[in-house]
């Protein structure tokens, strides 16, 4: 067996992902969680997905530092040796802005509730570009980093009303329990290189998004030429969460596209 294809199946089955994966006829669905959140943030989508023959990775985004985390997906995809629909939510918009930029598998971005920077711009940028971010009067007493670093959490008392208010409070508690968090630095990174300005972009986000201003998804989306915008009605920052059906269907019409 080449070493090349070798490494790759070896790849995929520390990932999880079968080992005929790289054959199939349907590209490989790449999901990248955000901040806060955690790979099975995807799980109703991956059931979705699966269910209708797609082959799926749900990585664990490190949230250390966009450079980082984008090159840390890029070598995911680059390990699948197939297609790639890359899909990322909120920061992990950011992540995969980066990371898909130049490759040659991933032939379709989707932007859950994400951010969509140009270069130059950061999280923090956009999420201020327009009025009604509700975000920074929840964040807890930061974790102290070396380096005078930082890592962010939400209240757990607020974590429901302001990251997932349309699931079920019993969920959305769990969700707060086990949130994964970001470190200050990755929000205020500018991204340098751009995918969707050379892959085809499409978005879904709730009206009700209290992280990101729902404008602000609408205005990335529309200045990323998306070829299909869903806004989901009353959906919180979480859609992928509340509606995986709507998510894995914009999935998968990103992944047939001609």
């Amino acid at each position: 067996m080449r070493k090349n294809t070798l490494l790759a199946l070896l790849s995929m089955a520390a990932l999880g992902v079968p080992a005929y994966a790289h054959s199939a006829g349907k590209p490989t669905v790449v999901l990248v969680h955000g901040a806060f959140a955690d790979a099975s943030s995807w799980n109703g989508v991956v059931a979705k997905l699966e269910k209708d023959g797609y082959p799926v990775v749900a990585v664990a985004n490190p949230l250390r530092s966009v450079p980082g985390d984008a090159d840390y997906v890029r070598r995911i995809v680059d390990g699948l040796n197939t297609n790639v629909v890359l899909v990322g939510h909120s920061y992990g918009g950011a992540v995969i802005t980066q990371a898909a930029a130049g490759t040659k598998s991933v032939k379709s971005l989707v932007y859950v509730s994400a951010f969509a920077p140009d270069a130059g711009e950061s999280a923090f940028d956009l999420t201020g570009k327009f009025p009604g971010s509700t975000l920074p009067p929840t964040l807890a007493t930061p974790v102290a980093l070396e380096n005078n670093g930082k890592d962010l959490y939400i209240d757990q008392a607020k974590f429901p009303e302001q990251f997932a208010a349309d699931v079920p409070r019993s969920e959305a508690k769990l969700m707060a329990a086990t949130q994964r968090p970001v470190t200050q630095a990755a929000l205020e990174d500018k991204t340098k290189a751009v995918a969707w300005k050379e892959i085809p972009s499409w978005f879904i986000y709730g009206d009700a998004d209290k992280n990101i201003p729902p404008k602000a998804i609408g205005w990335m989306a529309e200045r990323a030429h998306s070829k299909e915008t869903v806004v989901v009605k009353g959906a919180s920052h979480v859609v992928m969460v509340s509606h995986p059906d709507k998510v894995a269907k914009i999935i998968e019409d990103a992944a047939t596209s001609k």
